[in-house]
Formats: C-alpha cells, structure tokens, sequence
C-alpha cells in the first residue's frame, strides 16, 4: 500500500497524440501560472501567507490499451501507481477504451478513471454493463472544457488519495487486529497448554488428590491415586459428600501452646496423620494436607493425602527386626556369661561324682548336675534364638526328614490331634542342620498341638517358592531366589495382632506358669534365621494359624555320613597344656580336671600373658586350649594362629559359649575335634584333649558349608 502524498501521477491513454497535448496544457500549465501569479504578488504585497499545498502532477502518455497496461504493471510493481487514468473510448485498431479500463482494474482497482467519450460511441447503459457499478469511474463528455478537466483531475486525485487512506488505516486496523489476535491466540493456547499440564499432573500424580467445595463439602474433582486408595470410582467421588459416599478422613489439629508445632497455617493443613475409610470399610493411614484455593471465585479445598499404611507396616517390621535383633543380642551375651557358670557347676559335680564319694553325697551332686543340663539346655535355646548355636549343615531332604518324624510327632501331639503330610514332589534339598530342623519341626508341631487343647487337625506340608522382589517389599527379612518353604498349619484358637507381634521373644508365652519356657517359637525364629531362612505367620483369633518357614535350596548333592574312629586310650602322662581362659574360676576348674587326669597345666587369662609363658616353655607345650572371646588386642583365634607360625606341629583346642559359625576364620572349627563349646562336662573335655594327643586314626570327616559358601563345623 502506497503512502498518500500531494504529488500525482496521471496515466494519458489516447490515440491522438494532440488530445496529449492538450492535457498537459491544462493540468501543467496551472501550476506555472499560478507559480507566476505567486511570485507578482510577493513583490508587490511583500511576503504572502504560506498558501495550502497545491496538488502536482505527473503526466504519463500511453496511446494503446496494450502500452497502457504495460505502463500500469510496471508502475505498480515499482510502488509508483497511478492515481487518474484518462482514457479515451476509441483507440482503433486494438482494445478501445471499455477494454482497456477492465484490463487496468484488473492490475489496480484502485485507479480513478475518467472516461473520455461521445454518447455516439457508447451509451451509459453499456459501459455500466461492462464495466459495472463504481465510484472510481466519471465520463468527461467532449468536447470538453480546460477548468472541467482540472476539476475532475483535482477532485479524482483527492479521492484516490481518501480512498488510499482509508485502506491504509485499513490495513494498519487489520494488522493490529491481526496481531492481537494472534497474541489472544498464543495466550489462550498457552492457557489450554498450562491446563493440560496441571490437569495430566493433578490426574497422573502418584499421591492421592481431590478437590473438595468448601460450601458443601462435595467433590469437584479426584484423581485416579484418590480413586484406588479409597475404592471408589472417580465417578463415584465427584458430586458427592464424604457423608454420601461414606467416605470418613479422621484427623486431629493440634492445639498451639501444646508444645507441639500447629499443623493449622493461614487456613491449610499440613502433614496431619488421617485415618482413611475405604469403600471396603478398611482403614488407611495417611498423612493429610489441606490448601485453601478458589475456583470461580469460590473456595475450595486441595486435599492432599498421602497413604503411608505401608511404610507404618514396613516401620513396624523394621522395629520388630531391630528388637529381636537386641533381644538376640542380650540373649546370646547372657548365655554366653551363663555358660562360664554352667561350666564351672557342671564341671565340678562331674569331678566329685567321679571321685567315688559316699553315697549320701551323690544324690545332691546328681542333682546339681540334672539341674546344670536343664540350665544347659535353656542357655542353647538361647544361642539358637540369637543364632549362636553350633550347627552342623548337611544336604539333606526336608520332607524326607519331616516324615522320619511321623511316628515321634503322633505320640507328641496325641490321638486327638490328625497329623497329615502335604509334600511336594521332586523338591530340591537344602543345607542345613539336621537336629536344627528336627528342632524346627517339633517346637511347632507342639505349639500347634497347644492351640488345639480339643483336638483338631494339623498339616505339615513343603513346596518350592520362588522369591519374588514383591514379596521382600512386604517382609525386610525376606530374599529374593528359589526357597523350600516349610508349612506347619492348625485348625486351633490362632492370635490376635498383639500377640502375633511377640510370639518369636524369648519367654514370651500365653500359656500359664510352669506349662512352657516362652523358648519353643524364639528357638525356630533363630533356627531359621541361622539357616539364612525367615519364618511367616498367618493367623487369626478362631481362624488358626500358618507358620512359614523358608530355607534357600542348594544344587549340591548329599554327602557321605561320617564314619568315627575307634579310641581306647588312657589319660596320657607327661603331656603339656596351656591354658588361656579370662575367666578365673573356670580356668581354675579346667586346671584341676587336667591335673585330676596326670596333665601338666600351664595357665595365662589373655593373649599377652599367654605369650609370656610361651616364651618360656614353647618347647614343652604340646598342646593350647585357649578360649576364643578374651579381652586384649588379640582374641584366642589370633593368639593360635602366631604361635602355630612358630610351632606348626601345635596341637589347639578351642573352647566359647557362642556358636563356632560366628567366628570369621580360616580355621574350620569342628565340635569335638578342635572346638568344645560351653558348657561341657569334665569328661568331655579330657575325651578331646586325648583324641587330639594321643590320636590312633583319623576319623573322616567331611566338611560342610551353609549356602553363602562359609565353612561350619560337621
């Protein structure tokens, strides 16, 4: 679009080249008589006002339609137009007037146009036919008169340049309208976007939201996270009150000046534990988050509530873990200190017992000694809660073992009581204790046969598991990979959820005083934990009960049995011990059984004292009887492991009241071998020191190992 200006273009369209002539004459020469007329007037009336600006014209001369056009185009195309076309009607031989004027709109419809014609040449009526209708189209008659032509001129260049004004307002009016619009589009666009976005995050969030009117309390809004933890439909949700669904979100606001922090801040809740009824009438813990908003100028609340029953399960497993874990730890460490007693008081009555005193005396040692074998008994259902105990791993058929078990399991459990095997067929085997199992099997049958007082049924079954990463989620004791799984299920009285929480404590029992030590289910839970199994229980008051016990299968294949050599042997004479043993009144007990049995008795209470008396009689001691856990800077394993560099022909004994797979060594620790635990009996302890120096055959022993490859004694 052209800029107006006062400076005109005229485009002369005519066959006679006089009709040129004239034109210029009267649309030039006006402005140089009025030039004159200005210049006369300044000398004789001095300066004269600044006159409106005259319009100016550019005259350009065509003599055919065809040059007009290709004058027309070119002007155009140059941003030069022309704003007045004179053109004649007659132009023989090519296109007349009519012709010309359509071709020329064609190009420039802005073109003012004067006609020059005849009314003999054509009527209005035809050139209105051809030409149609416009405003941009007068008819100058001829001939024609000087101040008519310059009129039109003046007044069709006026127009035009209106005309031009106009589209350009027009155009300039189109492109703001354009740009605006395009601005509104852009930022309705990005408004559809940002919508999108919160709406895909409101509906695709893991954590549960709804929107909820504050004036009603109806749901305007729920996400699918809110629809699967309640179990409600979205459907369902929106439109209604909690009320209407039921749908309860119970929760407390603290109280300021409570010493606690108010959850209550400008009207939002923040992380409130909630209590959450479903659509089952189930409970949900959560913590609940409320922020005010508005949506169309009406308040509405943003519920945010985030489900945390499973991590509060997972807490209170985790809890229960570390518990018996310290429970364990405490037990094993009264046990062991136990143990030194029970050393001591067993080792004592079996001394005097075997010195043939008088009869009124040895009913009182024989029952120090029962008693001592009971304590020693309790203090091993200890160890093996804490996995303490010394085991002896084995690849062995857990349902075979079970079934070896038939007979002893009907006379435990009694007539009233249906024992039925579910065993799966072609199972792999495990390595494991085979007493522990027995142990296993039978603390739960017995248990078992007490929560069925009048009889009932009970099912001993096995099968493989495969472990999956779902399953350890939902129990951190568990581990992933192909179990045996070992099922021992009653038809009995089951428990309820707080006694299901205890019921692996030491001496915890629901049974009355003196009907049970409280060991029975602690002794499994450490069993199968040493075994690096776990044990699951599912239960309900009235419903019975299921314990799960889960043992990791291995590939190998079964071992030979042990076969033991033959010994006839006295106490040896003249043989050196030295003893290492922190404390005092056992090595003192240790000490009199050895010199009781012709022993020569060496003594030291750590590693540091034992090296001084190495130093002096490392040529005579024969063999070291040391204990494992001692204070000082080296333990009994480390003490025997430098002396041997220096005597490699060194006969040791190792002695503790813990476990031997505790012990993280290169030396294969065998019970009976090089290892007595405690306690022991006086007898037990001189039939290991002769096997080990006075030895007539070695037995063949065949080593074993638990599943993670670390060496335990067989």
């Amino acid at each position: 679009m052209t800029q107006p200006t006062s400076h005109f273009r005229i485009l002369l369209v005519d066959d006679n080249p006089a009709i040129h002539e004239d034109f210029r004459k009267i649309l030039l020469g006006s402005r140089s008589r009025n030039s004159a007329l200005e210049a006369a007037e300044a000398v004789l009336f001095g300066t004269p006002e600044p006159a409106a600006a005259v319009a100016s014209f550019e005259i350009e001369s065509a003599y055919q339609g065809q040059e007009a056009l290709d004058k027309l185009k070119a002007a155009y195309h140059a941003n030069m137009p022309y704003a007045l076309a004179f053109v004649d009607v007659r132009m023989p031989p090519g296109w007349d007037g009519i012709e010309t004027i359509e071709q020329l709109w064609r190009v420039d419809p802005a073109l003012q146009v004067v006609i020059c014609t005849a009314y003999a040449d054509y009527s209005w009526e035809k050139m209105a036919a051809r030409l149609g209708t416009s405003d941009s189209c007068v008819i100058l008659k001829k001939p024609f008169d000087n101040v008519e032509v310059l009129q039109l001129a003046h007044a069709m260049t006026k127009k035009w340049t209106v005309t031009q004004q106009a589209q350009l307002r027009a155009e300039t009016l189109d492109r703001m309208v354009q740009g605006r619009t395009r601005e509104l589009q852009a930022a309705n666009a990005e408004l559809r976007r940002s919508e999108e976005r919160f709406a895909a995050a409101f509906r695709s969030s893991p954590v549960p939201l709804a929107i909820q009117c504050v004036d009603d309390h109806r749901f305007v809004d729920a996400n699918e996270a809110f629809a699967a933890m309640t179990g409600f439909t979205a459907k369902e949700i929106i439109g209604r009150t909690p009320s209407e669904l039921p749908l309860c979100m119970d929760y407390n606001r603290p109280r300021v000046g409570m010493g606690r922090i108010p959850a209550v801040v400008g009207g939002a809740i923040r992380n409130v534990e909630a209590q959450v009824s479903t659509k089952s009438g189930d409970l949900r813990s959560a913590l609940l988050s409320i922020e005010q908003i508005v949506i169309d100028n009406e308040p509405h609340s943003l519920l945010i509530v985030q489900d945390i029953s499973e991590r509060l399960r997972l807490e209170t497993q985790l809890r229960q873990a570390q518990k018996m874990e310290a429970i364990g730890q405490l037990a094993a460490g009264i046990a062991h200190d136990f143990n030194n007693l029970l050393t001591i008081i067993q080792g004592h009555a079996s001394l005097q017992l075997s010195m043939g005193l008088p009869k009124e005396n040895l009913s009182s040692l024989q029952q120090i000694e029962e008693a001592a074998q009971r304590a020693a008994e309790l203090t091993r259902q200890l160890l093996a809660f804490s996995r303490r105990q010394i085991i002896r791993p084995k690849v062995l058929d857990l349902g075979e073992l079970a079934q070896r078990l038939g007979t002893m399991l009907r006379r435990l459990i009694g007539e009233r009581i249906e024992l039925t095997y579910e065993l799966g067929d072609a199972l792999p085997s495990i390595c494991a204790d085979p007493t522990s199992i027995e142990q296993i099997i039978m603390n739960l049958v017995v248990n078992a046969r007490d929560a069925m007082p009048k009889g009932g049924r009970l099912v001993i079954a096995t099968r493989t598991i495969e472990v999956c990463t779902e399953h350890c989620e939902s129990n951190p004791e568990a581990q992933t990979g192909e179990h045996l799984r070992l099922s021992v299920t009653d038809n009995g009285v089951g428990m309820d959820a707080s006694t299901r929480t205890r019921i692996f404590e030491p001496f915890f029992t629901t049974k009355e005083v003196h009907k049970g030590t409280g060991m029975g289910l602690a002794t499994v839970y450490g069993l199968a934990k040493q075994h690096e199994g776990w044990v699951e229980v599912i239960t309900a008051p009235g419903e019975g009960s299921t314990f799960h016990v889960y043992f990791p299968v291995t590939n190998r294949s079964a071992e030979p049995a042990e076969i033991p050599a033959t010994k006839n042997r006295s106490a040896g004479r003249e043989h050196t011990i030295l003893i290492v043993e922190d404390d005092h009144a056992v090595r003192g007990l240790v000490k009199e059984v050895l010199i009781h049995d012709q022993y020569r008795v060496l003594e030291a209470d750590n590693a540091a004292s034992a090296t001084e008396v190495w130093r002096e009689h490392s040529a005579e001691i024969e063999l070291l009887l040391t204990d494992i856990v001692m204070p000082g800077e080296e333990n009994g394993l480390e003490l025997s492991q430098r002396l041997l560099l220096e005597k490699p022909d060194l006969k040791v004994i190792y002695t503790s009241g813990y476990s031997a797979d505790l012990f993280s060594s290169d030396i294969d620790l065998k019970d009976g071998i090089n290892y007595l635990p405690k306690p022991y009996l006086s007898s037990k302890l001189t039939d290991i020191l002769r096997n080990a120096l006075e030895p007539e055959e070695e037995p063949v022993v065949r080593g074993s190992s638990l599943p993670n490859g670390h060496t335990a004694p067989v």
